[in-house]
């Protein structure tokens, strides 16, 4: 593609930044243009790719995916791949949820080592089904992920102790954790362009999942629950029998999960990915892939088997060792194929190690300093607790609405991002100065919602700037930082008092952080393709 033709690119909403293409070019030779069709789109990778004929495919994929549009198939991944969001909220807050109650049944000598266990099992399940993507497909990791969880979930509830609960925790947590890297991948690699900001709306599931876990937690805690000790000083000894509510919890949150594993792999008979294949070199594979969706949705679909084997053969993208460290860091190295490749990745792993200890700090602990702000007011029922537990995770759904409008436009991903987080930052500081119940419910609501509006995007943004032989891998590794800042947020929470505004005020200082370093992103998706 010359010079020229990159200006004549069409304008309006894939209108292309002439600047940008040109200091990414580093004097590397993008393919000729008879082994392509013109894009209607500039592929956002296009001039960074080392491998000139994987671009060229790469972007004969995408031309594809654009023809066929939006179709049925698209919006059963946008509700199936969604479950796996829902899950990674609801597992983790599921266990700050119980672990008060069930402290109160066990007596641990370290009260956050349920958090710790939940963001354990999340690192090893981010970078276990992260690299698993890359090495083994993405297909694998998207049928067993969620039934991993489930199991492990209900069997929590069963725990006759507090390190089997841990354990269990950590084992529910470990196959809920891989999703976040796969249903990004998996739903943006179908997605045409012009839909893909709709991998920000897909950030609602969250709050869905936020939202179930309050409601579970308002349904059972209130009801099948032994007294607290401490502020009951006649009340009887906490058992089992007495204290079925975290049980309940698990019980549901588990057979919830088990439904969503069965109907993701019933609904939707999910065949790998096309860019997967593509970097494996199975142009065959993608062929039949994109022409059977086309021709089950009455689509058209003009590519062909000989449209990419005339493109060339890709360089291999695996080493000798498939199951190796080898493999591994081959991977690591194709998300650092140039310098802007190489500053994208690390600033984009940065943020989720920024939010890794912003989130929780606040979510996570966010039930003791509700419980300790409600006392501050006189209000210590728990059923007013819970309740506003679930109002507050039900305004997280909505952040990521106006999010993906707002990504559709050219403020884009990054200044997205830098409202949401700047917005995020205000409402913690204002959070600060509450003074009575009804603030402390508003303010809440509002830090929930404003929150979801950088974390939807920060979620959908990352794979849409990692190359797609190199995705999971950049993926599991964004997310892994985010687990171990999660381990890191506990061991702070049992040395430091939750219940004052001081983690308050560290988040709203993350977040500022944050917006610093979403406006300093070399890739703006607006208007390109995702490679």
């Amino acid at each position: 593609m010359s010079e020229k033709n990159v200006a004549q690119e069409p304008k309006g909403q894939f209108e292309t930044n002439v600047l940008d293409e040109e200091q990414a070019r580093d004097d590397k030779t993008l393919p000729n243009d008879d082994l392509s069709t013109t894009p209607t789109a500039v592929d956002i990778l296009s001039l960074e790719h080392t491998d000139p004929v994987l671009d060229a495919k790469m972007r004969l994929v995408n031309n594809a995916i654009d023809e066929i549009g939006f179709t049925g198939y698209q919006w059963k991944m946008f509700m199936l791949n969604g479950f796996g969001y829902a899950v990674d909220s609801l597992i983790l807050l599921i266990q700050s949820i119980i672990s008060g109650q069930a402290a109160l049944e066990f007596h641990p000598s370290y009260p956050s080592a349920m958090t710790v266990a939940a963001y354990c099992g999340m690192l090893v399940g981010a970078m276990g089904w992260g690299f698993s993507a890359d090495i083994i497909g993405r297909r694998f990791a998207f049928n067993c992920s969620l039934f991993v969880c489930s199991i492990f979930a209900i069997i929590a509830g069963s725990a006759p102790n507090w390190p089997v609960l841990g354990l269990f925790i950590a084992l529910s947590s470990f196959g809920g954790g891989g999703n976040l890297v796969l249903d990004t991948a998996v739903f943006l690699e179908y997605l045409p362009s012009k839909q893909q900001w709709m991998l920000t709306i897909m950030a609602a599931w969250w709050g869905i999942g936020q939202l179930i876990a309050g409601l579970f937690a308002w349904a059972f805690l209130p009801n099948f629950s032994c007294a607290d000790p401490a502020l009951e000083p006649g009340a009887p000894p906490c058992t089992r029998g007495n204290n079925m509510g975290w049980r309940y919890v698990w019980f549901a949150s588990g057979a919830l999960v088990f439904v969503m594993s069965v109907l993701r792999v019933t609904v939707i008979n999910l065949h790998e990915t096309p860019k997967y294949l593509i970097g494996k070199g199975q142009d065959a594979q993608v062929v039949e892939t994109l022409q059977m969706i086309a021709k089950k949705y009455n689509r058209p679909c003009s590519l062909t088997l000989a449209s990419l084997e005339a493109c060339g053969k890709t360089d291999p993208i695996h080493s000798a060792k498939r199951f190796s460290f080898a493999e591994v860091w081959e991977h690591i190295k194709g998300l650092c194929a140039t310098r802007r490749m190489a500053l994208s990745t690390g600033l984009i792993w940065l943020s989720w190690t920024l939010i890794g200890l912003a989130y929780p700090l606040y979510n996570v602990f966010l039930p003791t300093y509700l419980k300790s702000r409600g006392a501050q007011f006189g209000e210590t029922s728990q059923y007013i607790q819970w309740r506003n537990y679930a109002i507050i995770n039900m305004c997280g759904i909505f952040g990521p609405i106006p999010a993906g409008f707002l990504c559709a436009t050219r403020i884009g991903r990054r200044g997205t991002m830098v409202v949401g987080a700047l917005t995020t930052m205000v409402f913690f500081f204002a959070y600060t100065q509450v003074r009575n119940e009804d603030q402390n419910l508003g303010f809440n609501c509002a830090v929930n919602f404003c929150l979801n509006i950088y974390y939807g995007t920060l979620y959908a943004y990352t794979p849409e700037v990692l190359p797609s032989a190199h995705r999971g891998t950049g993926n599991g590794i964004a997310i892994s930082g985010n687990r171990i800042m999660g381990i890191l947020s506990a061991v702070i929470a049992t040395v430091a008092d939750t219940s004052t505004p001081v983690p308050i005020y560290i988040c709203a200082g993350l977040y500022i952080v944050m917006a610093i370093v979403a406006a300093c992103f070399p890739f703006e998706p607006y208007g390109r393709r995702s490679s």
